[in-house]
């Protein structure tokens, strides 16, 4: 999945590139007008990566296509009922997260796939103090989400330890991907090196 992120990343800074350095003059100057005549159909929602993708169930395509001022009161209780479900197939209820949210109050915020900037505290998904004040390029953005969703109390709740009835849990609480090493660039668009194979 960060793989395809980082896809996503270039993708947008390649547009973004292309566009700002389109000219009709070559002093390399500002663009005087951009043609945004024709057809255009949004696809996808990337605020919150990932989050679809587990709570979206039969619902995803739909919520991908929805600007997202309506997204909270179309998609919120579907959200709810996946997260429970979710939880319910392993025999468990869904437990108040590290943040101190109940299953509603969290898919209530999930279901609006916006990012939330705040100017006056550290950009960051979650550092273990600031919540979704922004997103850091080094920032686990889908553990953290995972953690949220399936971590409990203490952000640790499926992560492979004992059931109490003889088995273990699932680990749920990561995809498993390690962000070590990664370092971004300092300049746009702020790409790593290659990784060699």
């Amino acid at each position: 999945m960060k793989r395809n992120s980082l896809k996503y990343i270039a993708a947008v800074a390649t547009v973004i590139i292309g566009l700002s350095s389109c000219s009709s003059d070559d002093d390399g100057g500002v663009v005087d007008s951009v043609d945004f005549s024709g057809t255009f159909a949004q696809e996808d929602q990337m605020g919150r990566p990932g989050i679809n993708t587990v709570l979206g169930g039969s619902v995803k395509n739909s919520f991908n296509v929805t600007i997202p001022s309506e997204q909270g009161a179309a998609f919120q209780q579907s959200f709810l009922d996946q997260a429970v479900a979710l939880h319910a197939a392993f025999g468990a209820e869904y437990e108040t997260n590290i943040l101190g949210l109940d299953a509603t109050t969290l898919t209530t915020i999930l279901a609006s796939d916006v990012l939330q900037v705040a100017p006056n505290a550290p950009t960051t998904y979650y550092d273990g103090t600031n919540i979704l004040t922004g997103r850091n390029l080094t920032d686990d953005v889908i553990d953290i989400s995972l953690i949220l969703l399936f971590g409990g109390q203490d952000g640790n709740r499926f992560n492979g330890q004992d059931d109490g009835n003889g088995g273990t849990l699932p680990i749920l609480v990561t995809d498993g991907v390690d962000a070590s090493g990664e370092t971004p660039s300092a300049m746009f668009p702020y790409l790593e090196a290659p990784h060699s194979m």
